[in-house]
């Protein structure tokens, strides 16, 4: 008897075997049905070994009640007391799964299946299925034979008896089966299509693999032809209502639910293609049409039902071009964007529970899997195999995967398999998602063997293998590139030198022997510095390979590497600052003139790194440049050590510019591409403008210094123009200004003047001596009387020219004046003397309006380049930077008297403001801003991939590629980008014919 307010004994020992409903347990033990051996110890011990007792318990008294009769009841209970084999299996499918218990409990005779216990029975086959199939003639009893026959596959698996490969391979064996068994149903209800063709069932995917899931879609592709000459149009419609019979006797819900569906989406056309197809059909389109994935897809084909024979010819006719498919341009980009996309289309609140397409996820092992497949089974038959732990181990043997790397992935692989289908089994459904509950984490950390603390457990197990996947999943390409240049330990396999030739090619290298001598000079020997270049390279070698040119990445890295690895921050930065190594790798691979900055001062790598808060590529603003080459300049000797310290903070800050462009540009693993192209232009603009201003200071002060002590005889400032003026500067752009200057008091004209033309000269000289750094061009060019005028004048020369002479042009090239060096106060004045020039009052008359129409036709028909396709240059191409500049300049000086918003040397802010003022159209403005973004964005990137400037795209298809990237293009799209293009400023030319022409 029990003591009021004290627990039982039974009720402690629940407890103690796993129960974590002890009253209820108790309660369904004191029930009639297991009255007669509730107080047995091998029924409990049983029932604790299960993965979640509470279920297994109440599963066996379901299945108790279901017995047609005492007789029954009383075997059942035998059995399951006397025979450990039955007791374990049984229970053990109990306590995974509550749709088996539903299903038991519908059959109750069916746990006989798992009575037996011979040799056979531990790993049966198709024709063992067949078998237990073979008395099916309609869906609802092959649903039944099919449960039957899952029930031993279960029971097998959870009691231990298969591992989780030998698992997969019976389930598919199982749908193997139930498939043809499903074609038999099929065809003799329509023995009249039957007769006309042949029809052979191609099974894909996991199928196909023989690594099928216990819920999950199956894969398959048909191919059919005519019988015994019949017509072969009424032989695929023949075929056609077979097979779609047979995916409904498969996929229907009926009183015993379903199978699982039947999907035949991976055929040709998808959705849209026509169900069967003949092997000829299949293999044209294979030929034509195929897109890269369809032949990764094919990797797992393998004929499973219908004509043998047909299914075999398949096989045959395909595979040469399943191993042909590496050859493919932009192969290895093509399946790395299809995994991406596939991560991306993860709702973001399931993304971290995605066992099977999240990262460090099943697929990602898959897909590493299959990309290597396809690069090296062209010459190495033992690579192909459609199971994917088949396929890593042949790949470890023959020594195109690391070892190590291998069994850490065959592990993960496993693990994370048999959490996916332990989560399957418990409802059998389908689903990937790692359950919230407690109470279902507990069940599934306990099915897997974990048992101390089966949620806590279960969960560092998880994150464990996950973290491997996604550390190995992407370095499994790479790293045996290293090995293969490297001392491997004895009886390591290594990567041939013509395997490595193969996947370096498949990786968009042109020079894969030079590639391989560059991972040679970096990656051999025993030093800490290979040691740690061994560790870097395989991630930045997939870098590269994201990028337009690869070659000139790992080139571009050896050299930054031979100049920096003797000091000790370098490979320490790389290593351990999670965004430098990546944000290297993109700047050293997209194009010219990054790396070029870089190379002559390798010290400025230092600026990729996280810096304080990641702050390392944010662009200086004016103030402080300005402050950084002041100090500079006062601490050199003469006027030249100042300017080349100048140029020198302006190569350091271009690159910085460069290089932010860049990584905005392309994004990085953990901050996606800036999708603000206007906000990437303005900060270019900005970044580029400041510097110039900052530059151009510090040589003002330095050559005013060195020749004139503190104060030179005239006061002197400097008025930038054009897009410098703009603050719209790009990497290639010249510095377009005025000089302006007003003698001291007391000092003579030509005192004064000699002075100020002697300081531009000198400016210009020194800015362009040949050095390291780059030259910054000064043109002066839009003064008054251009290359006829003096260089410099006084600002009472400029305001006697202009009340006279001044021609709407210079108006014109007025708007963008603004003051950038020199004496504040003087170009405050000169500002205050041109304002009225740029902003009119009352605007520009007709004739002045009709005289800039007519400059802006001539300059059109008169600049443009020789052999140009004026539809594809930036700069005066219609709907390019002049028409949309020009139209904004007319709205300026025809409005900006009245319009403050328009008095702005800005290009887009004038814009702006003329939609603000309803001088133009929302939509009509967006249109030009566009335009405007789209071609400047063009002209960067020209400048970034070449390293020289060019106001068109260029011809060099590789150079092509990496404009595109630049501007969001993956590998193979540069004629969408010119269409874009295209498109982009045909819709701004419209605009500017009406507004600007008036049309």
């Amino acid at each position: 008897m029990t003591v009021p307010g004290r627990r039982s004994s039974t009720f402690t020992r629940l407890l103690r075997h796993g129960f974590t409903d002890p009253s209820a347990a108790e309660r369904l033990l004191d029930s009639a049905e297991l009255s007669a051996v509730r107080d047995d110890p091998v029924l409990l011990e049983a029932l604790g070994a299960t993965a979640d007792p509470d279920l297994a318990l109440h599963g066996l008294v379901r299945l108790l009640e279901a017995q047609p009769g005492p007789t029954a009841h009383r075997e059942l209970l035998d059995t399951l007391i006397a025979a450990k084999p039955l007791r374990d299996r049984l229970l053990g499918v109990l306590g995974a799964s509550a749709a088996l218990a539903d299903h038991l409990a519908r059959h109750p005779r069916d746990w006989e299946a798992l009575v037996t216990y011979e040799p056979r029975d531990l790993h049966p086959g198709v024709e063992e299925f067949e078998r237990g199939l073979a008395g099916a003639t309609d869906p609802v009893s092959l649903r039944v034979a099919y449960r039957r026959c899952l029930l031993s596959i279960v029971a097998r698996d959870v009691c231990g008896t298969t591992g989780v490969a030998e698992t997969a391979a019976e389930l598919a064996d199982l749908a193997t089966a139930t498939l043809r068994a499903a074609l038999g149903i099929a065809a003799a209800a329509a023995p009249e299509d039957a007769a006309l063709c042949r029809l052979a069932v191609i099974a894909m995917g996991k199928c196909g693999g023989h690594e099928l899931n216990y819920v999950s879609d199956v894969d398959v592709i048909f191919v059919g032809e005519a019988l015994d000459g019949a017509d072969e149009g009424k032989a695929l419609r023949s075929a056609t209502k077979l097979a779609s019979h047979m995916m409904r006797i498969c996929s229907e819900t009926t009183v015993e639910g379903s199978i699982w569906p039947v999907d035949a989406n991976l055929r040709p056309e998808g959705r849209n293609g026509p169900l069967v197809r003949t092997l000829s059909s299949h293999l044209a389109y294979y030929q034509r049409w195929a897109k890269t994935w369809e032949f990764q897809a094919l990797l797992k084909a393998r004929p499973v039902a219908g004509d043998s024979e047909l299914g075999q010819d398949y096989i045959a006719a395909l595979d040469p071009l399943v191993w042909k498919a590496a050859e493919r341009e932009n192969f290895v980009a093509d399946v790395q964007k299809m995994r991406r996309r596939v991560v991306e289309n993860i709702p973001a609140a399931e993304i971290e529970r995605e066992l099977k397409l999240g990262p460090g996820g099943l697929r990602d092992v898959e897909f590493a899997v299959q990309l290597l497949q396809l690069v090296h089974a062209r010459s190495d038959a033992s690579l192909r195999s459609g199971t994917t732990l088949d396929a890593l181990r042949a790949l470890a043997e023959g020594g195109y995967v690391g070892r190590a790397d291998a069994v850490q992935l065959d592990e993960a692989y496993r693990f994370l398999r048999s959490m996916e289908h332990r989560i399957q089994l418990y409802r059998l459904r389908r689903t990937h998602l790692v359950p919230e509950e407690e109470a279902d984490l507990r069940r599934l950390g306990r099915s897997l063997g974990l048992r101390a603390d089966p949620v806590a457990e279960l969960t560092r197990e998880w994150k464990r293998h996950t973290g491997v996947v996604r550390r190995l999943h992407e370095k499994l390409f790479y790293r045996p590139l290293l090995d293969a240049v490297a001392q491997l330990a004895p009886g390591e396999a290594r990567l041939s030198a013509e395997a490595a030739r193969e996947r370096l090619v498949a990786l968009g290298y042109a020079d894969p022997a030079a590639a391989l001598r560059h991972l040679e000079a970096l990656a051999s020997g025993v030093t800490r510095k290979a040691a740690i270049q061994r560790t870097l390279l395989p991630v930045l070698l997939g870098w590269f390979a994201d990028s337009a040119d690869p070659d000139a990445g790992l080139l571009n890295f050896r050299k930054v590497s031979d100049a920096l690895g003797k000091t000790p921050w370098y490979l320490r930065l790389l290593r351990d600052e999670g965004a430098a190594a990546e944000n290297l790798a993109r700047v050293l691979s997209a194009g010219r003139l990054a790396p070029d900055l870089l190379m002559r001062a390798p010290e400025a790598v230092a600026l990729l790194g996280d810096g304080d808060g990641g702050s390392g590529l944010e662009p200086r603003g004016r103030a402080h440049l300005e402050q950084e080459i002041l100090a500079a300049v006062g601490r050199a000797e003469n006027a030249e050590q100042g300017v080349t310290a100048a140029r020198g903070v302006r190569r350091r800050e271009l690159f910085r510019t460069a290089a932010a462009d860049i990584v905005d540009s392309y994004g990085t693993e953990t901050k996606p591409a800036e999708p603000d192209q206007g906000a990437l232009v303005d900060r270019v603009g900005t970044a580029v403008s400041d510097l110039t201003a900052a530059t151009l200071a510090g040589t003002l002060r330095a050559v005013v210094r060195d020749g004139w002590g503190d104060t030179l005889p005239t006061r002197f400032a400097i008025i930038g123009m054009g897009r410098f003026g703009g603050n719209e500067l790009g990497y290639g752009s010249d510095a377009d200004v005025l000089f302006v200057h007003e003698p001291r008091e007391g000092v003579e004209e030509r005192e004064a003047a000699d002075a100020a033309n002697k300081v531009v000269s000198e400016m210009r000289r020194l800015l362009q001596i040949p050095s390291a750094d780059p030259p910054l061009l000064i043109d002066a060019d839009l003064r008054p009387e251009g290359k006829s005028g003096p260089l410099v004048r006084t600002l009472k020369s400029y305001e006697a020219y202009y009340r006279r002479w001044s021609l709407v042009w210079e108006s014109q090239a007025l708007l963008r004046a603004e003051p950038v060096a020199g004496d504040e106060e003087l170009a405050g004045r000169f500002i205050e003397l041109v304002d009225p020039l740029r902003y009119p009052a009352e605007g520009l008359g007709d004739e002045a309006v009709r005289e800039i129409r007519r400059l802006k036709a001539r300059m059109e028909s008169e600049r443009l380049p020789r052999g140009a396709d004026p539809k594809l240059h930036t700069k005066l191409g219609p709907g390019g930077l002049s028409d949309v500049e020009w139209t904004v300049q007319l709205l300026q000086l025809r409005h900006g008297w009245v319009e403050s918003g328009l008095r702005t040397t800005r290009t887009r802010e004038a814009l702006a403001a003329a939609r603000a003022a309803d001088l133009i159209s929302t939509e009509d403005a967006a249109t030009l801003d566009e335009a405007w973004v789209l071609a400047t964005r063009v002209r960067n990137a020209v400048m970034l991939v070449r390293g020289r400037a060019g106001d068109t795209f260029p011809s060099e298809s590789r150079e092509l590629s990496a404009v595109g990237r630049y501007l969001g293009y993956g590998p193979g799209h540069a004629g969408d980008m010119l269409d874009a293009y295209r498109r982009t400023t045909r819709r701004a030319r419209a605009v500017v014919e009406e507004l600007f022409y008036g049309a």
